[in-house]
């Protein structure tokens, strides 16, 4: 099942209107959609060298804007719709201790953050309930979403195919990894 899921996500990636996918995964996921656009990312620039940092920009740009609609969502529009997006991921708990982060430390908060496997909308809605300059959120948001998408596409610009042979031949183990990350980001923003 893995497999065939690998070979549809990497046929995507070479259809015309991938990039157009890649956006607005990539948005949405900074304010409301659960699944990181990584899994797009990653096979795009494996299949297209050189794009990758193009893909990198591109997705890099399109969270902080979607971000900037999640600080929205935190900031204005809370009660009508972050409250649910946070109840729906079971975040409720633990938002107050990272509103009050964001109150103190926002610049670092938000760039640590924002490089972790926490989903970032949780970062964003938390960001606007708290209130945090609008600009030092932009800046920050600039940063670590660029820091860690460029870093994706950088890693697969520089290694190319033998990280594609390599994702090919231990697919199910990097999968399982993978999803111990992704787990594990909402557990560590659960319980901190």
């Amino acid at each position: 099942m893995i497999r065939k899921l690998y070979d549809w996500v990497m046929r995507q990636a070479q259809r015309p209107n991938a990039l157009w996918i890649l956006c607005v995964v990539s948005f949405a996921e900074s304010s409301f959609f659960p699944i990181p656009p990584d899994p797009l990312l990653i096979p795009m620039a494996l299949t297209r060298r050189q794009c990758a940092w193009l893909y990198g920009v591109l997705c890099t740009v399109s969270s902080v804007v979607g971000g900037a609609l999640g600080y929205y969502i935190g900031y204005a529009l809370f009660k009508a719709i972050g409250m649910q997006i946070l109840t729906t991921y079971g975040y409720v708990d633990t938002f107050q201790n990272m509103v009050q982060h964001f109150q103190e430390w926002a610049f670092w908060a938000i760039t640590l953050k924002g490089l972790t496997p926490i989903p970032y909308k949780i970062v964003t809605i938390a960001s606007g309930v708290a209130h945090v300059d609008f600009v030092t959120f932009m800046i920050a948001s600039v940063l670590a979403r660029g820091m860690r998408f460029m870093t994706v596409s950088g890693l697969c610009w520089y290694f190319g195919e033998p990280v594609r042979h390599f994702i090919e031949k231990y697919l199910g183990p990097l999968f399982f990894a993978l999803l111990v990350l992704f787990i594990g980001g909402f557990i560590v923003l659960k319980y901190s």
